[in-house]
């Protein structure tokens, strides 16, 4: 089972221009096939007038299940290069649909190629990724004479600061990847004169944008 994986960070539309074609890539974070198939469906009605929403998914932590479609665009020419984008990624959960509007000049099999990568990965940096990862969590009390120095080494440090909370104390919580407990504790008694108390919460998968 996978401990760690990347999905699109929200729903969004990025256009690009090519040669007076307009590619307009639509992503969405998706977790069944329906789902996915779904979004693609609804692409088609927003824009009836294009020509081709050729698409590409990945799903599972473990990006087991890929599926593509070209829309009639020249076979490999579309959602390969889509999926193939997904895939570099490492991106699962996900869903794109780029929309092509004809400009009048034909691109070519590399061209087409090229744009429909182009127009998945520009919309992914425009949208963004979120990371999620499975780690085990630990809320970390203090007085709040400490609070503000020891939570800024936290977001220093290489553990995941996940969460904050204060109530008479305050409570931050903490990710760690398997083994580090013992070399936080260290820390935290350096660091606070063994004044920090430390509940384990379990393990939980962790979002946090990339």
């Amino acid at each position: 089972m996978t401990d760690r994986y990347l999905s699109v960070a929200r729903t969004g539309v990025h256009e690009i221009e090519i040669k007076r074609s307009r590619f307009l890539c639509a992503l969405a974070p998706v977790t069944s096939e329906a789902a996915a198939r779904e979004f693609i469906a609804g692409r088609r009605r927003a824009d009836p007038g294009a020509r081709h929403h050729c698409h590409a998914f990945v799903l599972g932590p473990d990006g087991r299940t890929q599926r593509s479609s070209d829309d009639g665009e020249p076979a490999g020419t579309a959602g390969t290069s889509m999926l193939e984008v997904l895939r570099r990624r490492e991106l699962t959960d996900t869903v794109a649909v780029v929309t092509r509007y004809f400009g009048g000049v034909l691109l070519g099999a590399g061209g087409l190629i090229r744009a429909y990568g182009q127009s998945v990965s520009d919309a992914l940096d425009v949208v963004g990724v979120l990371e999620h990862r499975r780690l085990t969590l630990v809320e970390v009390a203090v007085d709040y004479d400490r609070a503000g120095r020891l939570e800024n080494d936290l977001r220093a440090s290489p553990y995941l600061l996940h969460a904050t909370r204060f109530d008479e104390r305050a409570r931050f919580e903490v990710g760690l990847a398997p083994g580090e407990a013992p070399a936080l504790e260290s820390w935290l008694a350096d660091l606070t004169n063994g004044e920090a108390a430390t509940t384990p919460l379990g393990d939980h998968w962790v979002v946090h944008r990339r």
